[in-house]
């Protein structure tokens, strides 16, 4: 039985394949060209029990590539991989080994392999939060030129609705007014364009099922419905409610030895998406739902308001997965007893 493990970096990757006794059977770098890479692994196919891919940024092509030629395909969570501190020597070659090792030893951390299907309109709603964020940062520069010169607020929505005959009438300096103009013109722009990616991901989700669930949750509307559905995946690869609390970011990441605590974990470990859609689910829940609003107001008075309102998005992810699994709707007597 052979294994093989896959450096993967921006223009090119080391492919290295080893046997049952760490032996290194091929060792290479080969530019990013799948049909390169196939050509290396066709000698030891019939032995190799799996190829273990690095999940970086560019990932897609070649894992996508190799399951669709027949191999089986592994994605390596980079997040919860970690070397031996205090090695003298260390490469490509030997990060690609030290993949195909663990997946010898059975003891691969590995990621999830999104559907390429389904991934796309993942990516879709990822694009939708770029720009969001791209929108509020022009947004945020409006509301501090308005308050450098002026000295008065402006919400955000008035401002999403400012046209530029209406800048002319704040009576700005002719530069100052041209800046503003400028964060305007990309604020519409970005508007436009976040309209028309909502628009196609409504036409997506809208009909299933587990959108439909998610939406009776107080907190949770088309946006984080969307996100929260394309983000989760298949929910039954989550053994329990914890492992999907923790995938969420919901739960703390420490180390501790002898019941005392060695620093933090790794607090990176998992999906910022989620954890995002949970906290703005938990920021909204507490206007509309009262026994939200009762259950944050406890936590509160015990701690403070930002680990109260983790503590409720904690609720709300560990409801979610009931839901998604169950295909039932929000049941808030069952979330907060």
């Amino acid at each position: 039985m052979k294994f093989s493990g896959i450096d993967l970096h921006s223009n090119n990757c080391f492919v290295v394949i080893i046997d049952e006794a760490d032996r290194i059977m091929y060792r290479r770098r080969l530019p990013n060209k799948l049909s390169g890479i196939l050509a290396a692994l066709a000698p030891h196919r019939d032995e190799l029990d799996g190829v273990v891919v690095e999940s970086t940024y560019n990932w897609y092509w070649l894992v996508d590539g190799l399951m669709a030629a027949g191999y089986r395909v592994h994605l390596a969570n980079t997040a919860a991989i970690k070397k031996y501190d205090g090695l003298k020597h260390s490469d490509d070659e030997a990060d690609a080994f030290h993949l195909a090792h663990l997946l010898r030893l059975g003891i691969l951390p590995t990621g999830y392999i999104c559907p390429p299907q389904e991934r796309m309109v993942r990516d879709l709603s990822r694009k939708r939060m770029q720009l969001t964020r791209c929108r509020t940062q022009q947004i945020l520069s409006i509301e501090n030129l308005l308050a450098r010169q002026t000295g008065a607020t402006m919400t955000s929505n008035r401002i999403k609705q400012l046209k530029e005959d209406g800048v002319d009438l704040l009576g700005l300096p002719e530069d100052v007014a041209l800046a503003l103009k400028a964060n305007l013109a990309v604020t519409k722009t970005l508007s436009l364009q976040i309209d028309k990616l909502e628009k196609r991901l409504r036409e997506k989700v809208h009909l299933r099922t587990e959108y439909r669930v998610l939406n009776t949750a107080p907190g949770i509307g088309e946006v984080l419905a969307t996100t929260i559905m394309l983000e989760t995946g298949t929910v039954d690869r989550f053994a329990a409610v914890g492992n999907f609390s923790s995938y969420c970011r919901c739960v703390d990441s420490v180390h501790t030895s002898n019941n005392k605590k060695k620093g933090e974990g790794n607090r990176k470990n998992g999906n910022k998406y989620l954890a995002w859609a949970f906290i703005e689910a938990a920021n909204f829940a507490l206007r509309f739902c009262p026994e939200a609003k009762r259950f944050y107001e406890r936590k509160k008075a015990k701690t403070n308001s930002i680990v109260a309102i983790k503590a409720l998005a904690h609720k709300l992810a560990r409801a979610c997965y009931y839901m998604l699994r169950e295909h039932e709707p929000f049941d808030v007597k069952r979330c907060f007893a």
